[in-house]
């Protein structure tokens, strides 16, 4: 069984696996589903030292404190890495936990040596405005219907009708973790979310190379986000996950880590594909 760290950070805990040995690379749990990425941080053990680190009202961490923001996370997030003594670190989030990884690489330069963003939410996109649209009418499910309910809507918007068998097949019980942890949602993340921004000005602050990872079958809107990105960020690199959805760290792992590890390898090489080239594979 992995190493458990328990860290407090603003008034509660979060919970931190330690896997491998190598360099380090920081794996953040996404909004809603706890062990999403879990099968990712497996995969990538094999080759560095992972801390896969839970977020507050998540599992066994602590619940969250305090407003609800993006950066907000990103600091917290910033300040348990201090305390593993863990950085400068290659960071990898995906959807929520992307916003989370970008907003800490431009406020916390230091802690960061690259970045591997799967899928991040959309922001200033033709798509954002749906999409922002799209999440506070789940909000509004959430108020009037339950967990259940709203936690079926927003899957069902971002992975298909058929959310629940794929989650529960590759990774069982992950519906009911979701279920139970969705106070956290939206109660948290889905606020947060909506009040999160990241301009051109933003952008071009994060300076580490990073590598933008989508999945070929995701929705139009997300794939926006990721070109947004590769024409403002300094150093970007592309890849495309085949066959994959939105939640590609979570159905296709060993192709998402095939590129991160490909990513931090270049990275720790200072080679062209940290970032000055672009893989449109």
């Amino acid at each position: 069984m992995a190493p458990v760290h328990r860290v407090a950070v603003a008034g509660t805990h979060v919970e931190v696996e330690e896997l491998g040995a190598g360099e380090p690379v920081v794996v953040v749990q996404t909004a809603l589903s706890m062990h999403e990425h879990a099968p990712l941080s497996r995969a990538l053990s094999t080759d560095f030292h992972v801390w896969h680190v839970h977020r507050p009202g998540y599992g066994d961490s602590g619940p969250a404190r305090g407003p609800a923001s993006v950066t907000g996370d990103a600091d917290h997030l910033a300040s348990v890495l201090a305390d593993l003594d863990v950085g400068p670190a290659h960071l990898v989030g995906a959807s929520y936990s992307a916003a989370i990884v970008l907003s800490l690489a431009s406020r916390h330069q230091g802690a960061v040596r690259s970045l591997s963003v799967v899928e991040p939410p959309p922001y200033d996109t033709k798509g954002a405005a749906d999409f922002r649209a799209a999440c506070e009418s789940i909000l509004d499910v959430w108020s009037r219907a339950g967990a259940g309910a709203a936690v079926d809507e927003i899957m069902t918007m971002v992975d298909g009708p058929d959310w629940r068998a794929d989650a529960e097949r590759d990774l069982p019980g992950s519906a009911a973790d979701m279920e139970r942890d969705a106070a956290a949602f939206f109660g948290a993340d889905l606020p947060a979310l909506l009040g999160w921004t990241l301009d051109d000005e933003q952008a071009a602050t994060i300076v580490c190379p990073t590598l933008l990872v989508g999945g070929a079958e995701s929705h139009e809107r997300f794939r926006e986000m990721l070109t947004r990105l590769e024409r403002v960020l300094p150093r970007p690199t592309r890849a495309t996950v085949a066959g994959a959805g939105h939640s590609a760290a979570l159905t296709h792992p060993a192709e998402v880590a095939t590129a991160v590890r490909r990513h931090v390898r270049a990275v720790s090489r200072g080679t062209r594909e940290d970032g000055g080239a672009r893989d449109r594979s």
